[in-house]
């Protein structure tokens, strides 16, 4: 299979790289024309635009900031649909709206083509090293038509039929951030009644506390850079839509309407483009003590590739 891939941002480039390494023949675009310098260097064809990609290849992987970005790549001018889709498979990473991505597979498939969703969870670092997981939906043709693709990202965890996937990803990143917020309370609050960070972060890991955000992202707090890879404002983007997802359900929202204030206090003390630890630092610095802990805290963005 020949294999397009569409937004090259700091994940995307990574998953991208993970495809090539396997071996598929590539064409790729992303809006920054320097995005695409990592993947030509490994031999894969620039494109113009997502029609130009599609045109080329046989199974096309898309994977940018939101919603807006996602429906400009399948309806707009130059978008997928603008051109012949049928027997093409697409695979969407993107973390976004239920509701429309269940539209625009209607419509992709109305053309010949076949949706497959697959956002995925984790960090960077997984992205580096090519162990995300994601959560796929789609038909059960369809994916193992391009489970390959796929499996040279990540790993796959089926959610059921298309659109799905975008439904367990907010979930997901609902119970991701509400952790995240609340992690910051907890640890300040130990500091200030007198347990270290450090004594702390041990004492919590592998007990009714623990979960990703306690295992992969305190270091980030006690490194003091708050993991900028993934930016306050992603976070901002993926709790709006879990709100959104939230009112359409009827569902209470009360403990994620709490951390969405949260992260927007974050943003306005310290910017968009800050870490999304920086969440835990609004507590810290309005208890004015410091999380830091000595230590070899590798960033998450310089694990080491396969092939490094």
């Amino acid at each position: 299979m020949k294999v397009g891939f569409i937004g090259l941002g700091m994940m995307g480039r990574n998953a991208a790289l993970n495809v090539a390494r396997k071996g598929f023949e590539m064409v790729v675009h992303d809006v920054r024309p320097e995005a695409l310098k990592p993947l030509v260097k490994k031999g894969a064809k620039p494109a113009s635009s997502p029609a130009e990609v599609l045109d080329q290849v046989d199974v096309v992987v898309t994977m940018v900031f939101g919603p807006k970005e996602i429906e400009s790549v399948v309806r707009g001018e130059n978008g997928f649909l603008s051109t012949d889709c049928r027997g093409k498979y697409w695979i969407d990473l993107t973390t976004s709206s239920p509701k429309l991505m269940r539209s625009l597979g209607k419509e992709f498939h109305a053309k010949g083509g076949a949706p497959v969703d697959a956002p995925v969870t984790g960090s960077v670092d997984s992205a580096i090293r090519g162990d995300m997981i994601m959560f796929i939906g789609g038909e059960d043709a369809d994916i193992e038509h391009v489970r390959p693709v796929i499996e040279a990202m990540g790993e796959i965890r089926k959610v059921g039929r298309h659109g799905n996937g975008y439904v367990a990803k907010l979930v997901n990143n609902q119970l991701w951030k509400i952790h995240a917020a609340a992690i910051g309370e907890a640890m300040v609050t130990a500091k200030v009644a007198g347990l270290e960070p450090d004594v702390w972060w041990s004492a919590m890991k592998g007990g009714a506390a623990d979960s990703f955000v306690m295992q992969h992202d305190v270091p980030s707090i006690f490194a003091g850079h708050y993991d900028p890879s993934f930016p306050l404002a992603l976070c901002l983007k993926d709790l709006g839509l879990i709100e959104e997802l939230m009112n359409d359900t009827g569902t209470r929202a009360e403990l994620t309407c709490a951390t969405h204030d949260r992260f927007k206090e974050a943003a306005g003390r310290y910017g968009r483009d800050a870490g999304e630890m920086t969440v835990c630092k609004v507590i810290e610095d309005d208890a004015n003590i410091e999380l830091r802990v000595a230590g070899d805290w590798i960033p998450p963005w310089e694990v080491k590739a396969p092939d490094a």
